[in-house]
């Protein structure tokens, strides 16, 4: 998994902290955007995407959500692509079987 933090668009003070990756167990990218801390102190979330498997396939569908709240680098579908390949090799634990069809189905 890759997790990479991306500076908030200057028109979205609501956007405290914006973050986007490859997740290789669900074969997803995703995006996750949190708003500044509440009453409690916890960070409300404002958009999470990419908790399905195959919800976000692409690079260029992750960075289509994440546009609407954060600054995109220059090369950041290059690099969510490289952290695709990086775990390509890589297959699920007996365990992370067992969870995903729990919380997914066969």
């Amino acid at each position: 998994m890759s997790r990479h933090t991306l500076q908030p668009r200057a028109d979205r003070p609501d956007v405290a902290e914006a973050a986007i990756g490859w997740d290789r167990p669900l074969a997803t990218f995703f995006f996750q955007a949190f708003a500044t801390a509440d009453g409690d102190g916890e960070d409300r979330v404002l958009e999470w995407r990419g908790t399905a498997p195959g919800e976000l396939p692409t690079p260029e569908a992750a960075i289509a959500v994440a546009a609407g709240y954060a600054e995109i680098p220059e090369h950041m579908a290059a690099t969510l692509g490289a952290d695709r390949a990086a775990t390509a090799d890589q297959v699920d634990t007996p365990w992370q079987t067992r969870l995903k069809q729990r919380l997914f189905g066969p």
